[in-house]
């Protein structure tokens, strides 16, 4: 039988493990990349492991999230990531060079290569043909210690396209057209392949989009081929050595196929407060908009931008909007700037940020009180924008400039004009602001720099026999990690700070949550389907597991947090009966005896103090209960299981 393109870089990855669905797979890993709302705590955790120097090919650190430097925290975290990274190893991408998957993608990743990024968008590599997995940042230090990266084996979709996309039409829609066809938990143990001839029409931009939405479907990654489009982006970006073919083979079997043809797909929109809450954007028509930001690691590129720029020439944005625009790059903005068309996005009342996250992540550019904020971003979580009551959409830039416009919601294919973007053979290169790590032998002697707010790694407790905790917090369905451990510009500076971070834990669901676990002691969280979707942040692990959490029950977990939640020493278990989450009520106490034996099983029996008892299953691997029992994967590791 032969392989997919997935199947193929695994296996020439491959430490240990069977490629057999289900099975747990150990990967080498070529690449990683960091941002620095996650990357300080990841670089505490990797001095912590007392390895010298980075043993990956290539790993790099960028600054691209916390660039609002309102006081001392993000200047702080920012010295230390610099002064950490050229001691070990580190390249480091300056603040302003850019968001870190559209800069990879751009100038470092490469076809055939494997990436881990303690970012949950890291599939964007994809796009270029890279096996790109986001993950928890304690999983990128082992990574970069040389460490294997561990992975259930995915199952295997197949994405068929044909056909050409229509003017105004594009791969946002096509990103949006499969969340509403397999929603936001239906890529869940599964790897996208992108294929048919379809593909032939998309740029790596466009590419690069649909693989960094892939992250909303809860899939392990996704990939397109690598071919003569491909090709022609490295040779654009002066690095065409980089070029490696790959094609999945003609007898691949898949576990699923979906067809989609580009020529019948409308312009689409994603509803508050879901990715994948997704109609077309012509059945909004006349919905009054207050803002639209135009940018993120998903629509941001220079073919994006083009486009923009080409829509606002000589329009004015509409009086009650208000439109932000944030280029992906450096490279982007230089490139904008050279050509005239960031003149004609200035000339039309469009604010220009930064070449960061920004707005995405809720770092500033907030919507007003119960605003509609049409966004070309990934996610659109409730309270994300850093506005509680604010209305998040989801869209592609045709459709923000529609509304940017008109004030309303507006079909972009109402627009006649022609849209004719190409792209450039030869991309601006400037690779100036990506510092290169010291030689080892000065790095020896050189000093870490760390200010105030980065605390120690919270210290994590190993499992006794037997557990009775609290049943402190009971949510529902598609918990994501923004509401366990939010984002936004408030927040985001104490991500190395722990004990202060933990003050705002699942303020979103219940403010009294902190003090309420810590009083507890010893405390179990009860959740729906698919908990922890969303970003791969470990903080929405290190931060319960520092008020006391000891385990998670839940109907399901997403991939990326039920790997982050082992590796803070959290146990996390699934319900074999899903009627039984109803029979429980916060503030319960639950014990559960005969862990280790539980474990080995996988099954534990929970009995509750009214006398209810259910089972949970548990499927670890060794290695996973090993890591449990060490107390978390930092313990596991400096006890030498690298």
């Amino acid at each position: 039988m032969g392989k997919t393109i997935a199947q193929k870089i695994i296996a020439s990855h491959l430490i240990a493990g069977s490629m057999t669905p289900g099975s747990e797979v150990a990967l080498r890993i070529d690449q990683t990349l960091t941002q620095d709302a996650t990357g300080t705590m990841a670089y505490l955790e990797f001095e912590t492991m007392g390895i010298p120097r980075v043993k990956t090919e290539l790993s790099i650190a960028y600054v691209d999230h916390n660039t609002l430097q309102c006081g001392f925290e993000n200047s702080d975290d920012h010295r230390y990531l610099q002064t950490v990274t050229a001691k070990h190893g580190v390249h480091f991408s300056r603040p302003g060079n850019g968001i870190c998957h559209q800069v990879h993608l751009e100038r470092f990743g490469k076809p055939g290569k494997t990436l881990i990024g303690s970012d949950s968008h890291t599939p964007t590599g994809g796009g270029i043909g890279m096996l790109a997995f986001g993950a928890g940042g304690l999983d990128v230090a082992v990574a970069m210690g040389g460490g294997a990266y561990y992975i259930t084996m995915p199952k295997m979709i197949k994405v068929n396209l044909t056909g050409k996309l229509n003017p105004y039409v594009t791969a946002k829609d096509v990103s949006l057209e499969l969340l509403r066809i397999l929603s936001v938990k239906g890529g869940v143990g599964n790897i996208v392949e992108w294929g048919g001839p379809g593909i032939e029409t998309l740029s790596v931009p466009e590419r690069g989009t649909i693989t960094n939405m892939g992250t909303e479907l809860g899939a392990t990654t996704s990939i397109f081929p690598s071919d003569e489009i491909t090709r022609a982006f490295l040779a654009a970006q002066g690095r065409e050595e980089d070029y490696v073919p790959l094609a999945s083979d003609p007898d691949a079997e898949y576990d699923r196929i979906i067809d989609i043809d580009l020529s019948t797909l409308k312009p689409m929109i994603a509803c508050p407060h879901s990715p994948d809450n997704v109609v077309t954007v012509e059945s909004l028509k006349d919905v009054k908009v207050d803002q639209v930001c135009i940018g993120s690691c998903t629509n941001s590129s220079l073919y994006d931008l083009l486009k923009v720029a080409a829509m606002l020439k000589g329009k004015t944005v509409h009086p009650s909007v208000s439109l932000s625009v944030s280029p992906g790059s450096r490279q982007v903005l230089t490139m904008l700037a050279n050509c005239g068309a960031l003149s004609d996005i200035l000339a039309s009342g469009a604010r220009v940020l930064e070449c960061a996250c920004g707005p995405c992540i809720g770092m500033g550019f907030s919507p007003n009180s119960g605003g509609v904020s049409l966004r070309t971003f990934n996610r659109n979580f409730l309270g994300r924008s850093g506005t509680k009551d604010g209305q998040v959409y989801l869209v592609s830039p045709e459709t923000a400039v529609a509304a940017a416009l008109t004030g309303y919601i507006t079909d972009p294919t109402t627009f006649t004009e022609p849209l004719d973007i190409q792209m450039p053979e030869k991309f601006l290169i400037n690779d100036s602001a990506v510092l290169a790590p010291l030689p080892a032998d000065e790095a020896v002697n050189a000093e870490v720099l760390r200010g105030p707010n980065i605390k120690e790694f919270p210290k994590s407790k190993a499992f006794t026999d037997s557990l009775t905790a609290q049943l402190v917090l009971k949510v529902g369905d598609n918990i994501t990690t923004d509401h366990i451990m939010p984002a936004g510009a408030k927040i985001l500076p104490y991500r190395s700070n722990i004990p202060y971070l933990s003050k705002f834990c699942f303020e979103v669901c219940d403010p009294s949550f902190s003090e309420r676990a810590k009083a507890a002691g010893d405390g179990i969280i009860v959740g729906g389907s698919n908990y922890g979707q969303g970003s791969s942040r470990e903080h929405a692990a290190l931060v319960p597991m520092y008020l006391g959490i000891r385990g998670v029950i839940a109907k399901s977990f997403a991939r990326i947090h039920v790997a982050n939640l082992i590796n803070a020493g959290i146990l996390p278990m699934t319900f074999e009966n899903p009627a039984d989450y109803d029979k429980l009520s916060q503030d319960a106490k639950l014990t559960i005896n005969d862990i280790y034996g539980g474990m080995e099983k996988g099954v534990l029996t929970v009995t509750a103090d009214d006398g209810f008892q259910f089972n949970v299953i548990c499927n670890l691997t060794q290695r996973q209960r090993s890591i449990l029992l060490a107390g978390g994967l930092l313990n596991y590791t400096k006890e030498g299981g690298l």
